[in-house]
């Protein structure tokens, strides 16, 4: 009785989470029909359009100190029919979280260095382009310049991670991946929604990460990725400039 009892509450507790995220499903219209996109957890998005789920870094695992999150379970959400991964850090891949989202026919897209875990994985690398269904997956570079774990050593080398500019029906939806606010973000050019890390250690703060997105000025930016920076920093420093700030919770809070 009391094992029946958990798996109840795990099931409620499952479903209230899934539940509360779709609550927060920004709609994008576009000549080939609305872009929905879900943020999950952390750098964790849902992406449904033209009938397609995709995620974008689908992972559970971390949890942050000093913040009232946990692992999100991945029961409940649909399959997928497409996974695309930044990097081999594992808040961006996680094998758990993949497997529990695949289903057969699922294709994954990845830079090389995930595909030596993910080896079922598609390899585009820096700078190449392919095309999936109705969308064009652009890989951008995303690295640190400055930040790392001791000296002449970086978190998040060159060319070893992607960010992305996805198009679909004419809009491009940027994920920034982990990166500071390197050249390469900079000369982005007609972005319409730019999801941008920021988190003082890994990537960069959220002011850092304004000065950033108003070099390239996307019509709408997205805090994501933001563990505990404060994502109204990076808001303050982008009013007045015409970029249409939207702030989401990328940590639904758990019991």
């Amino acid at each position: 009785m009391k094992i029946r009892i958990l798996l109840i509450a795990c099931f409620a507790l499952a479903v209230s989470a899934h539940a509360q995220s779709m609550r927060q499903t920004q709609t994008f219209e576009t000549s080939a029909g609305p872009v929905k996109i879900t943020p999950i957890y952390h750098a964790s998005a849902l992406i449904e359009a033209g009938g397609k789920v995709i995620y974008v870094d689908p992972a559970g695992k971390l949890k942050f100190p000093d913040h009232p999150v946990g692992p999100v379970d991945y029961f409940g959400y649909r399959p997928a029919d497409l996974i695309i991964i930044t990097d081999i850090h594992s808040d961006h891949m996680d094998p758990a979280a993949i497997a529990a989202i695949s289903k057969p026919g699922t294709e994954i897209i990845a830079p090389p260095a995930v595909a030596t875990t993910v080896t079922t994985a598609k390899v585009i690398a820096n700078g190449e382009s392919t095309k999936w269904d109705k969308w064009t997956i652009d890989a951008i570079p995303m690295y640190n310049m400055v930040r790392g774990p001791a000296p002449g050593k970086f978190f998040h080398d060159k060319g070893r991670g992607n960010g992305y500019i996805l198009t679909f029906g004419g809009k491009r939806f940027y994920f920034s991946g982990d990166t500071e606010g390197i050249p390469e973000m900079r000369a982005l050019k007609n972005i319409d929604v730019a999801f941008i890390c920021m988190y003082e250690r890994p990537t960069m703060p959220p002011d850092e990460a304004a000065d950033a997105v108003l070099a390239f000025h996307p019509k709408v930016a997205i805090p994501y990725h933001y563990g505990n920076s404060d994502p109204t920093i990076f808001q303050k420093k982008l009013e007045g400039s015409g970029i249409e700030v939207r702030l989401l919770d990328w940590y639904p809070a758990t019991p």
